[in-house]
């Protein structure tokens, strides 16, 4: 602090809602920024509530914090909108960049559903399409300052950002999707997303300078997931039934994506793309997800001492690999199944 960027270091759905909702409470945030566009979800659960949101920051869950939308995302107004009303938040909580990207363009990628979907295992939620078109300048490309709707959230999140940072206020840069998609750096293009998913990529998105920044936390998955269908390799892939063999859990496991509802694609940790995340976005911090999945003995603890000696020693193989202290650990799906080791 005062600027966290959070990312993700594997192919998305590492946990980055997660992590972002609890330091906006947990440090009580003065403002949290969203970046990228509503092909990927952040879920938080929280006092028994699960909320899945494609445009909001997922750091709502603090009444105090301001939410941004940065000039580099791309927006749907009617899945924003919805997300406002259905969070109950005032609505002068928010602000969108003047020059954030529109999406309006859904039937144009659905016509590229057999070269997106099927090859390449896109959301198709038009996210791909508005970059296109913003890269091209179609006089079609709206932005935000275009859309009636959007007039009431209009502000300059450059200006907004840089001017708490320069008064000391604390503000979280929530990145979105996972380094392994990004399609610059992406070590399988063209399995990835229409973006770059550094932390680098995010604090241009919101026009915030690199030297600012004073932490990064990169989210991983003890098993990491993909997307469903054919998106791309995906290191020791395994199914959930043998998932649910390794951790010993009771119940039946499945995940599925917040944007589409497929079945996501499971497989064992392996360390190569974390590396390589490690490498491009230099991590002060991991957030580690999936505790739980290492054995079932691991749900639901709160204090580091009561994880498995197993699971313990995977963290610390993790910390010696990379060089970085794992300072979060998940243990089931809620904002209160965590532990912070950073309290002691």
């Amino acid at each position: 602090m005062p600027l966290t960027v959070v990312v993700g270091g594997q192919y998305g759905s590492e946990g980055k809602g997660k992590v972002t909702s609890y330091l906006a409470l947990r440090d009580d945030v003065d403002i949290v920024v969203r970046c990228g566009g509503p092909n990927s979800g952040h879920t938080v659960d929280l006092d028994g509530k699960r909320y899945e949101l494609r445009s909001l920051p997922a750091g709502f869950v603090n009444q105090k914090s301001r939410l941004l939308l940065a000039a580099g995302s791309l927006i749907n107004p009617e899945v924003l909108l919805t997300e406002i009303k259905t969070t109950w938040i005032d609505h002068k909580r928010v602000g969108i960049d003047r020059n954030a990207g529109i999406i309006s363009h859904l039937e144009e990628e659905e016509e590229a559903k057999l070269h997106l979907r099927e090859r390449l295992g896109s959301t198709l939620s038009g996210t791909g399409i508005a970059v296109a078109y913003r890269a091209l300048r179609k006089s079609e490309f709206r932005v935000a300052k275009d859309v009636p709707e959007l007039q009431i959230f209009l502000t300059d999140v450059l200006a907004e950002v840089n001017a708490a940072l320069d008064k000391g206020k604390r503000v979280i840069i929530e990145g979105t999707q996972g380094f392994g998609l990004s399609v610059y750096h992406s070590p399988h293009y063209p399995y990835a997303t229409s973006r770059d998913t550094t932390a680098s990529a995010f604090l241009s998105e919101v026009g915030v300078s690199p030297r600012l920044a004073t932490d990064i936390i990169m989210a991983i998955r003890t098993y990491p997931i993909r997307v469903a269908g054919n998106s791309g390799p995906l290191i020791n892939e395994i199914t959930w039934g043998e998932l649910q063999e390794r951790s010993g859990y009771p119940v039946e496991i499945r995940e599925y994506t917040t944007t589409t509802k497929r079945l996501r694609r499971v497989g064992v940790y392996s360390p190569e793309i974390v590396k390589r995340a490690t490498l491009a976005n230099r991590p002060t911090q991991i957030a580690l997800h999936g505790a739980g999945y290492l054995s079932y003995l691991n749900k639901s603890a709160v204090t580091y001492g009561d994880l498995q000696p197993e699971t313990r020693k995977f963290i610390e193989d993790l910390e010696s690999s990379i060089g970085t202290p794992v300072t979060i650990i998940g243990t089931g799906p809620t904002n209160e199944e965590l532990i912070d080791r950073t309290k002691g």
